[in-house]
């Protein structure tokens, strides 16, 4: 059973103050477009930089997740640092995931230059940083879920296998 980790950045969220909506946002994506066993590995954290390298490693390292979705703390505010916490635990950064998703994003709202997505690898474990609304999750997702399942495959992660009528995975000579 392949583990994916969902991470909700937010600290009105990790307070209580108000429900996620981007983790679910995440997971229904996901529901939808994977068919091959997954089960997701849910977390609600506040924006603290050190909290969010601990949550991502011990996804990766100890949980073994294959992927982990980040959602929130990617745009410009002071306390927005999810990609340098994501910068800091991985070996070797994928800066075409954000430029992708911005480039989807900015179809949509002009702000979205303002968005500060990533993603990288770390073992065997893809990091993708996603933004914090769920409709704009879900644009991001469908733009660049076609190339997951074949960094997973190269990082040495299970076969991630997706319903092609909701989400063609491209995989070369496939």
């Amino acid at each position: 059973m392949t583990k994916i980790g969902i991470v909700t950045i937010s600290d009105r969220a990790s307070a209580g103050i108000y429900e996620d909506r981007s983790g679910p946002a995440i997971i229904a994506f996901l529901a939808e477009t994977l068919v091959s066993p997954w089960e997701p590995v849910a977390r609600v954290i506040a924006d603290e930089q050190a909290l969010i390298e601990e949550t991502l490693i011990d996804l990766a390292d100890r949980i073994g997740c294959a992927l982990i979705c980040t959602t929130g703390g990617t745009g410009p505010a002071e306390r927005d640092v999810t990609p340098e916490a994501t910068e800091a635990v991985c070996r070797k950064m994928m800066p075409g995931f954000g430029e992708l998703m911005r480039q989807e994003s900015l179809k949509y709202v002009p702000t979205a230059i303002l968005s500060r997505q990533t993603a990288g690898i770390r073992g065997a474990s893809l990091i993708v940083n996603l933004p914090g609304k769920p409709a704009s999750i879900r644009q991001c997702l469908q733009a660049v879920f076609p190339a997951v399942p074949y960094c997973v495959d190269l990082i040495g992660g299970p076969r991630l296998e997706t319903d092609s009528a909701v989400c063609k995975a491209f995989r070369p000579g496939a």
